[in-house]
């Protein structure tokens, strides 16, 4: 067993509420982004500070959808932040609305140089990038590597990052060690790679590496059936956990249980294929983080 075991990256004290940046995009319709993390990290007790990277009518699995890069008033948004004296504890990025926005991440990296960075690189999912991300955009996302705490990439986004041609979830154990690798190289302090699937298993593999030690394997079941926000709510849940004051493979572990219980609801709910995963009738298990 590796670091990751007793790697805790926040000590909660008190009654104080940990202030976390949410870098995310909103969507009005469909369970993802900003609709994920708000309440996810604030049933963990996190006061949630939404920097919105786009708006969105609804996600990019429906045919059709309205996006607002926000792009253009981030500047102004976090100018005023600075004004106000705000202090963070954590950026947790995600979606992201155009390549510029990786700089106004990085600015707040040099304004909070003391809050932990959690990065979600969204870029895309089973071999291919979701149709509103250019090559331009998934190369300046790779400048958010460098540094990170956490950063939680699927197989196709490490692909992205590294080089490192995608071939398929059903990977061996050295493609992920080299994956892994590849991505401590660029200066990410632990990874968590999401979504191994072995042909002819129901389980679904995870990994975690931190920097300067060995690797760990959290899986669980798979179930038959694919939903939208998913890894929204995977980075929520490992946020929430991480911010309750979890060591980092027990926030790993819980991550993927709550994904697991959520997406065992959701198909109860009217055009769930679509609409994505129904995480709220899991919010008591994140509450009971901090009991």
């Amino acid at each position: 067993m590796n670091n990751a075991s007793n790697l805790f990256l926040y000590r909660r004290e008190g009654g104080y509420l940990p202030r976390v940046a949410a870098v995310h995009d909103l969507c009005g319709y469909g369970k993802c982004s900003l609709g994920v993390a708000i309440p996810v990290l604030s049933a963990a007790g996190i006061d949630v500070c939404p920097v919105p990277t786009s708006l969105f009518s609804a996600h990019t699995r429906f045919p059709k959808f309205y996006m607002h890069d926000t792009t253009s008033m981030l500047g102004e948004y976090l100018d005023a932040w600075r004004e106000e004296g705000i202090e963070l504890d954590g950026i947790y990025s995600g979606f992201l609305g155009s390549a510029e926005q990786v700089d106004a991440i990085l600015r707040l990296y040099r304004e909070y140089p003391g809050a932990l960075r959690i990065v979600d690189p969204v870029m895309g999912d089973g071999g291919s990038k979701y149709p509103t991300y250019t090559d331009e955009m998934c190369e300046a996302m790779k400048g958010l590597v460098d540094g990170a705490d956490v950063l939680t990439p699927n197989l196709t986004e490490a692909s992205i990052i590294t080089g490192i041609p995608y071939e398929s979830q059903d990977v061996s154990e050295d493609y992920v060690r080299r994956m892994m690798d590849a991505l401590l190289s660029m200066g990410a302090k632990t990874v968590v790679l999401k979504g191994v699937v072995h042909a002819g298993e129901n389980i679904i593999r995870n990994y975690v590496s931190v920097a300067g030690d060995g690797m760990d394997e959290v899986s669980g079941e798979l179930l038959p059936y694919m939903l939208h926000g998913t890894g929204d709510l995977f980075a929520s849940g490992l946020t929430a956990a991480i911010y309750a004051g979890c060591d980092l493979l027990s926030s790993v572990e819980f991550a993927c249980k709550l994904v697991r219980d959520a997406m065992r609801i959701t198909p109860d709910q009217p055009d769930y294929q679509v609409r994505g995963v129904s995480f709220e009738s899991v919010l008591g298990d994140v509450t009971a983080l901090l009991a």
